[in-house]
C-alpha cells in the first residue's frame, strides 16, 4: 500500500527542529515520503522535552510534529557521524534544515559541498528573514514572526495593544509553504535534472497571509478610509492601517455575538456575517423582516453608521438560544456564521473523526495520543497517520540500509558516533548546535 502513496519512492532527510520545519516534512510523510529525521544523540529535537504531560514520554509537542517518519540519531561533529550524513545525501532526494544561518556551513554541509554529493537533491530551508533583511542574523519564533509579519499590528482591538493568534502563523505556516516550494522543485527536477536550493522566511510567510492587510494599507494611502472597520465613519483613521477587532474584513460585515450561557461559557458565541446579497433573508431570519426595507437599514452604505445596534439586536434575537442552535437555524436562510468551537470540543468533534481531521495513534513509552490528521483531502487515497518514532528508533535499520554491517554498527555506538533506543529509554538532553527559528 505504502508503495502506491503519491510520494512513495521519495526520501527525506528531516534536519529540522521545533515545529516550522517538521510541519513541512510531516505532511511529505502523510503523503507517502520516507521522511528520515535526523537527531543529535543526545536529547534529539528538543521538543520531545518541552511541556511534557507524562514524565519520560515524548512530549505531545514532538509527537503531533513527527508522526509517520523515522529516527536516526547521529553526532554530525564526528568524523563517522559526518559521514553518515553525507552518505544520506548522496541518496536523498531532499534536505530540509532550519538551523541558524551559517550552522550548515560550520558542520561541513554546505550548499556548494551538498551539491557536489548530489545535485539532483532539492535543499529545503526555513530561515526567520530571507537572505535580503538586514534582520536576517535575528534569532526568530513564532511570536517574534507574527510582529515581524504584519499580522500582531493589525490583530487585536482598536484600544488595545497589539494581540499575536494562536494559529501558527510563523510556524506551521513557513512549513506549509515550504512543502509547495519542495514539490515544486521536484516537479523541476523531472524537467533538468538538477536539484536547487528552496528557501522560505517566517516573515514573508506570515506576510503573505497578511495580503488583505497590505491591500488596506495602499486603500488607506489612496482614500484616507477604510468603509469595512468599525472606525468608520464616526471614528478616525492614521496612516497606517488599525487594529479592527472582530471585523470581517473582507467587505462583508461581521462580529462575534453572544449567545445563551455565555455569563458562565467563554465560548458560547457565534461569528455572525451580514452578507449583502443575503440582506433579506437574514433579517427574517433573526425575526427583523422590517429591516429589509427600511432606509436605514436597507442598503450597506445606510447600515454602516448602525452596524453596532445591528448586532445588538441581533444578540437579542440569540439570547435564549446556544450558539448550536443558533447556527442550527441561520444555516437554513444561508447565513454565514459559525459556533466558537473550543479545543476541547473540537478534540471529540464527531465528524472531524469521522473524516480523519483528529486521529488517535499509538506510540511506544505514550501510548494512545490525539493529533491532526492531514486538512488535505484526496479523491484517491486517505493518509494512514502513525506515530511519532522514538529517539533514534530506526539508527540500526537505517545504518543498516546505507551498508554498514552489525560490528561497524556496534563500534558506531560504542564510539557516540551515533545513538538510538537499543536500550529501550530516551536519551537525555544535551548542549549540540540547535535550529534558530522554529
Amino acid at each position: 500500500m505504502t508503495d502506491t502513496l503519491p510520494l512513495a519512492g521519495i526520501k527525506v532527510i528531516d534536519f529540522t527542529g521545533v515545529q516550522a520545519g517538521p510541519a513541512c516534512t510531516q505532511l511529505l510523510a502523510w503523503f507517502g515520503a520516507d521522511v528520515l529525521k535526523v537527531e543529535r544523540t543526545s536529547g534529539g529535537d528538543v521538543t520531545r522535552n518541552q511541556l511534557r504531560d507524562i514524565p519520560d514520554a515524548d512530549a505531545l509537542y514532538f509527537t503531533m510534529l513527527n508522526s509517520n517518519k523515522r529516527s536516526l540519531a547521529i553526532d554530525t561533529k564526528t568524523p563517522e557521524g559526518l559521514a553518515v550524513m553525507e552518505q544520506l545525501i548522496r541518496v536523498s532526494d531532499v534536505l530540509v534544515e532550519n538551523f541558524a544561518p551559517g550552522a550548515m556551513d560550520r558542520m561541513g554541509l554546505s550548499w556548494e559541498h551538498i551539491q557536489e554529493l548530489n545535485p539532483g537533491l532539492v535543499y529545503g530551508s526555513v530561515k526567520g528573514f530571507n537572505d535580503e533583511s538586514s534582520y536576517a542574523d535575528l534569532k526568530v519564533y513564532e511570536n517574534v514572526a507574527q510582529a515581524a509579519g504584519g499580522a500582531l499590528s493589525t490583530t487585536g482591538f482598536w484600544d488595545g495593544p497589539p494581540t499575536v493568534s494562536a494559529a501558527a502563523l510563523g510556524d506551521s505556516n513557513t512549513g506549509m509553504h515550504l512543502a509547495i516550494g519542495i514539490l515544486t522543485a521536484l516537479l523541476s527536477r523531472e524537467k533538468t535534472g538538477q536539484g536547487q536550493k528552496v528557501s522560505v522566511s517566517m516573515q514573508d510567510a506570515v506576510l503573505n497571509l497578511c495580503r488583505v492587510k497590505l491591500r488596506d494599507q495602499q486603500r488607506l494611502e489612496r482614500v484616507g478610509h477604510l468603509e469595512e472597520y468599525p472606525q468608520y465613519p464616526n471614528g478616525t483613521f492614521t496612516d497606517v492601517v488599525p487594529r479592527g477587532g472582530n471585523a470581517g474584513g473582507g467587505g462583508q460585515p461581521g462580529w462575534v455575538l453572544k449567545c445563551k450561557g455565555w455569563e458562565d461559557d467563554p465560548n458560547a458565541y457565534i461569528y455572525f456575517t451580514i452578507q449583502e446579497q443575503n440582506w433579506a433573508r437574514t433579517c427574517e431570519a433573526i425575526g427583523k423582516p422590517e429591516w429589509a426595507d427600511d432606509p436605514d437599514h436597507r442598503t450597506a452604505a445606510a447600515r454602516q453608521e448602525r452596524l453596532f445596534d445591528i448586532f445588538a439586536g441581533i444578540e437579542e434575537w440569540l439570547a435564549d438560544k446556544t450558539k448550536y442552535e443558533a447556527v442550527d437555524i441561520l444555516r437554513t436562510y444561508e447565513v454565514p456564521c459559525a459556533p466558537v468551537l473550543s479545543m476541547k470540543e473540537l478534540a471529540y468533534d464527531s465528524d472531524l473523526r469521522k473524516s480523519g481531521t483528529v486521529v488517535e495513534v499509538e506510540q511506544k513509552q505514550r501510548g494512545t495520543y490525539l493529533t491532526v490528521g492531514s486538512p488535505i483531502k484526496f479523491s484517491d487515497f486517505t493518509p494512514t497517520i502513525t506515530g511519532a518514532p522514538l529517539l533514534g528508533e530506526h539508527t540500526d535499520e537505517v545504518l543498516a540500509e546505507l551498508g554498514y554491517d552489525a560490528d561497524q554498527i556496534a563500534a558506531m555506538h560504542a564510539d557516540g558516533a551515533v545513538g538510538g533506543a537499543r536500550t529501550g529509554e530516551l536519551s537525555a538532553p544535551g548542549d549540540v548546535v540547535t535550529a534558530s527559528q522554529q
